[in-house]
């Protein structure tokens, strides 16, 4: 799974160079496929459940999901990248939230906020702790700037399949659930709106997005529980 979280973190890191006005999300997706083509590795979103994407691209007020096609990305907007990979039967998952070029202060705050509210709930991924530990941390990190946690969608863990047991929210009470012990492996994702909690599916079955049409943004990655301390598996290689 370090391997596969390796491979995966190269992937996106090169995908968000890819982001910028005029390119359509199909377009990305593309680029994805062929670069997970490249590292001898298998998509693990195309085709599950029916998904016809390898990257959900899920753009300003859609919050996951999202099916990659013709919409044009154009400065200001911001864009959710989810992507897993599956290396030697093992997933790995991960995802990041982009602006297109320069994006007002406030859509900033809520990708900073985001970001920094996954690396809180990480640091909670410790042996002996609670698997609601994450889930407070991250809420409460959020709470402090008036955003809103999803709540329909939530982490997971991760393995030989993309979502096994246990389910991780990004809220709640902390001291609660599971006791987390060493060689468990996470997928904590935090969701977070700029505005309702709320979400609704559009027509086409799969994209999320926010009731309200306010902002949302979402930063994932894999990490594993060590006895030294959470291990993120998805970060670029240096």
């Amino acid at each position: 799974m370090r391997e596969a979280g390796q491979i995966l973190g190269g992937v996106i890191h090169e995908l968000k160079g890819s982001l910028k006005s005029g390119v359509t999300t199909k377009a990305v997706d593309t680029i994805a496929e062929d670069l997970i083509q490249k590292a001898n590795v298998i998509p693990a979103f195309k085709g599950y459940r029916g998904f016809p994407g390898c990257v959900c691209m899920s753009v300003n007020h859609e919050v996951v999901h999202g099916i990659p096609n013709e919409r044009i990305l154009r400065e200001g907007d911001i864009v959710s990248m989810d992507v897993g990979i599956i290396h030697k039967d093992y997933y790995a998952d991960t995802a990041v939230t982009v602006g297109i070029g320069k994006i007002g202060d406030e859509l900033q705050q809520l990708l900073d906020v985001t970001r920094e509210s996954l690396h809180r709930g990480i640091e909670q991924a410790q042996v002996h702790n609670h698997l609601t530990d994450i889930s407070a941390a991250i809420q409460k990190y959020v709470e402090k700037f008036n955003f809103s946690i999803v709540k329909e969608f939530v982490g997971h863990g991760i393995g030989r399949n993309l979502h096994e047991d246990p389910e991780i929210p990004n809220f709640g009470p902390p001291h609660q659930g599971p006791i987390l012990k060493a060689g468990m492996v996470f997928a904590i994702e935090p969701m977070v709106n700029l505005g309702t909690w709320q979400t609704r599916i559009l027509e086409d079955g799969w994209t999320v997005a926010t009731m309200d049409g306010k902002p949302s943004a979402h930063f994932e990655h894999t990490v594993a529980i060590t006895k030294n301390g959470p291990e993120i598996l998805t970060l670029c290689p240096q």
